[in-house]
C-alpha cells in the first residue's frame, strides 16, 4: 500500500511560479504532459520589487491557484523562478529587480511566507529544463543549449537531460562587448535593426558559442522566438537551431520540474 501511495505521488500536479521584471505568473503543472492545468494567473511585479513585496505577490498567486479544484494537495512544494543567479537558495545577481535581493535567502524567505517547501531556480534554467523534458530538446543526448533572447540573453546548459545551473552565456565578451548588449531582442529594438541586420549579430554570437561548446542542439526562446522564421533561416551553423516549443509557459513548467526533482516527486 505504501508503495502504491508513493507511486501515486510521482508526477502529481505541482504549482510553478515565474517571477519576472514586469509580471509574476503561475500555474498548476501537469508533470506527465508538461502543460498547465487551467489558465495561468498573473499579477504585476510590485515596484519597487523588494523581497518583501515580491513574496507577498507570490503568496497571492499561490493562494489563487491553491483554491482551484485541480490544485495539488495543501502543503505540497512550490517551484519558483527568479531572474538572477541562484546558488544554494541565495540570490547573487538582480539585474531586473530591486538590488536589495542581493544575498537574500530566497528559498528561506518564500518557504516561511508560504508555509510550504519552496525551491527557487534561475528563470532561464527553468525554461531550459522544460524544453529539455517536454519541448524541442526532449530525447536529445549530449549538450543542448537553450538561449533566450529578451531584455538580455539568458541561457540554460543541459547535458544528457540534466541541468548545469547558472550558465550566463549572455555575458560572454564578443568584440569587446557583453554579447547581450548587442544581440538581445531589446538591443535590436533599441538600435532599430532589420531582421537581416540582427541576423548578422546573432550569427556572430551563435558561432562563438558553438565554437566554445559544440552543442548537439540550440533552442531559441524568449518573446521573439515566435518570429524565428525572420532570422533563424539566415544563420549558418553546424549545429541544428530551432525555436522553443513551450514559449511563455516554459518558466512555470520548469519551476515545477525543479521542485519535483528536488523532492523526488518526478523521475
Amino acid at each position: 500500500m505504501a508503495k502504491k501511495d508513493e507511486k501515486s505521488h510521482k508526477n502529481a500536479p505541482l504549482i510553478g511560479i515565474d517571477i519576472g521584471g514586469t509580471g509574476i505568473k503561475g500555474g498548476i503543472v501537469d508533470l506527465k504532459k508538461g502543460k498547465l492545468l487551467g489558465e495561468r494567473f498573473r499579477v504585476p511585479t510590485p515596484q519597487p520589487a523588494t523581497p518583501e513585496s515580491v513574496a507577498e505577490a507570490v503568496a497571492l498567486v499561490v493562494s489563487e491557484l491553491s483554491a482551484r479544484p485541480e490544485a495539488p494537495a495543501a502543503g505540497s512544494p512550490v517551484g519558483v523562478t527568479f531572474p538572477g543567479i541562484i546558488q544554494h537558495g541565495v540570490v547573487h545577481s538582480a539585474a531586473n529587480v530591486d538590488k536589495s535581493w542581493l544575498n537574500t535567502d530566497i528559498d528561506g524567505l518564500l518557504t516561511a511566507r508560504l508555509g510550504r517547501p519552496v525551491e527557487v531556480i534561475n528563470d532561464a534554467d527553468a525554461a531550459g529544463l522544460a524544453e529539455a523534458r517536454y519541448g524541442a530538446g526532449a530525447g536529445v543526448a549530449g549538450t543542448v543549449l537553450v538561449i533566450t533572447l529578451g531584455t538580455g540573453i539568458g541561457s540554460a546548459f543541459i547535458f544528457d537531460g540534466k541541468l548545469v545551473p547558472n550558465a550566463e552565456l549572455g555575458h560572454l565578451e564578443i568584440d569587446g562587448h557583453d554579447a547581450e548588449t548587442k544581440a538581445s531582442a531589446v538591443a535590436r529594438e533599441r538600435d532599430g535593426l532589420t531582421w537581416d541586420e540582427y541576423s548578422v549579430l546573432l550569427q556572430r554570437y551563435f558561432s562563438h558559442v558553438e565554437f566554445l561548446f559544440s552543442p548537439e542542439l540550440f533552442i531559441v526562446g524568449g518573446g521573439i522566438s515566435k518570429r524565428a522564421d525572420e532570422y533563424l533561416p539566415n544563420l549558418k551553423l553546424r549545429t541544428p537551431i530551432v525555436p522553443a516549443v513551450l514559449r511563455n509557459e516554459a518558466g512555470i513548467v520548469g519551476a515545477a520540474i525543479e521542485i519535483a526533482l528536488k523532492h523526488k516527486l518526478a523521475k
